[in-house]
């Protein structure tokens, strides 16, 4: 059985302002109305005859929006969390000591969480092919067969066949992201994308690492043998996770190795790093555009218009052009510089733009909240919490608030009492009162908060008891 593990702790800031540091693009519905990426990246994954049970790695921070996207997917999966960022190599480390646990020689899949693939039969089949080149003892990777010169993928040449692993070849060297004129060059001599995916026996992977990179492989076991166990997540221990140095996977072994293995696929793909890369996967109409939610076109070529909320996003007589509109940030940019949005989300928060990194609508384990309007000494938000959601045991110093249930049945605890607050109904919690805020129904609770006090920020919560362990 081949054990997939998907990686998902990346931001994905190049396409702001939809996917932003709380909800980064991997999670968020950009080219499906239906699911995510990362349940995509899941469901390809799911065929018992070919994989064993899912691993997922992701940043602390994001565990409850994995766990809610696995659970609404139907799809169990291990889920280990990483205390911080420390890019792939240290990822993979982890991933591969975690499945030697079980099976020394267990072929481990690695898999990006916000790759759109065409051709879900087509990638098991290459998994397979691909296989085989790594129970040889290979670590082999999925080269794609370039559509156009791009110059915002890595290359990779192969080389002399691998025997007995047929399609499949070893890796005669990588080549960085080229310009125009060198991706054109790599392509006429046969070069094929860097996927990405990485496909390896764990004790091969374990050797290489320590050959190439011991100090990442180092802090890897020690973060995963000093790990604890926070409800259903595997968080690693922080301490020794920070000793691993930041650095790829590429760099630390595949770049080094002598035993990288490539297999030439062809089905369609696409990172979607870029907003043009966005427009290119998705339906487009007979002039070229591509939209999302409620969009208004006139004279408009070759454009992808993008549109959340209520508002009407309206675009007339432009050609080529992003336009992204969220309820509290706009974004408009021609599609050929759409991957400098990445810079422009740096100057945001070298000017301390809250949009850069927070969306408006923030969730959390229990559900969600979204700020409706905020003023001197107020703040007004609109709260969902899950069946059977609950929020923390707390209270505020700075602020009273003031609930009124608009769907659903809210039970609220104040002080020594415990209420139901029905639709329509509503409740007053003064400043210092110890309050919770539960749903007991089987529906969505909906409700409006307004907070009035000399400050309303979200630092204003002590928790003295929280069943997610915050």
């Amino acid at each position: 059985m081949i054990r997939p593990v998907i990686l998902c702790g990346g931001s994905g800031t190049r396409l702001w302002p939809a996917s932003r540091e709380s909800m980064p693009k991997q999670f968020s519905r950009l080219v499906s109305e239906h699911s995510s990426t990362f349940q995509d990246t899941a469901r390809r994954v799911t065929d018992e005859t070919t994989f064993g049970r899912l691993s997922v790695l992701t940043h602390t921070d994001a565990r409850f929006i994995v766990a809610e996207q696995l659970a609404e997917a139907r799809i169990p999966a291990d889920i280990l969390l990483e205390p911080e960022r420390r890019d792939s190599a240290a990822a993979v480390a982890v991933a591969t000591l975690h499945a030697a646990r079980t099976d020394p020689q267990a072929v481990v899949l690695i898999l990006a969480a916000d790759h759109v693939i065409g051709d879900t039969r087509a990638f098991v089949a290459a998994v397979e092919a691909a296989a085989v080149g790594a129970r040889a003892g290979h670590i082999m990777t999925l080269g794609i067969e370039p559509t156009q010169p791009a110059t915002a993928y890595g290359y990779i040449h192969p080389g002399e066949a691998i025997p007995d692993a047929p399609g499949t070849y070893k890796i005669a060297r990588f080549v960085e992201k080229p310009d125009r004129h060198g991706a054109e060059r790599l392509i006429a001599e046969g070069a094929v994308w860097n996927s990405g995916y990485f496909l390896f026996r764990a004790d091969v992977m374990l050797d290489e690492l320590e050959a190439h990179a011991p100090a990442v492989l180092s802090a890897a076991r020690a973060a995963l043998e000093n790990a604890a166990r926070d409800l259903d997540f595997v968080r690693l221990d922080a301490d020794a996770f920070a000793q691993a140095p930041k650095t790829s996977i590429d760099y630390a072994v595949m770049e080094r190795t002598r035993h990288a293995g490539v297999l030439p696929v062809s089905f369609a793909w696409s990172d979607v790093g870029t907003w043009d890369a966005v427009w290119s996967v998705l339906a487009q109409d007979e002039s070229g555009n591509a939209v999302r939610g409620r969009v208004e076109l006139i004279e408009t070529r070759g454009s992808l218009v993008h549109s959340e909320g209520e508002q009407v996003t309206a675009v007339v007589g432009l050609e080529d052009v992003v336009v992204v509109s969220t309820p509290d940030a706009v974004l408009v940019s021609s599609k050929a510089r759409s991957g400098e949005v990445k810079t422009l989300v740096e100057r945001l928060r070298a000017k301390a733009y809250p949009e850069a990194d927070a969306h408006r609508r923030m969730y959390r384990p229990w559900g969600w909240y979204q700020r409706i309007d905020i003023g001197e000494r107020f703040q007004v938000k609109r709260i969902m919490v899950t069946p059977g959601g609950r929020l923390s045991l707390q209270k505020h110093y700075h602020r009273a608030e003031h609930w009124v249930v608009v769907k659903g049945t809210a039970e609220v605890t104040l002080n020594e009492r415990v209420v139901l607050v029905h639709e329509n109904e509503a409740i007053y919690l003064p400043i210092g009162s110890m309050h919770r805020l539960s749903n007991p129904g089987k529906i969505p609770l909906e409700l409006i908060e307004v907070q009035v006090g000399s400050y309303t920020g979200e630092d204003d919560i002590i928790r003295v008891e929280d069943v997610y362990g915050r």
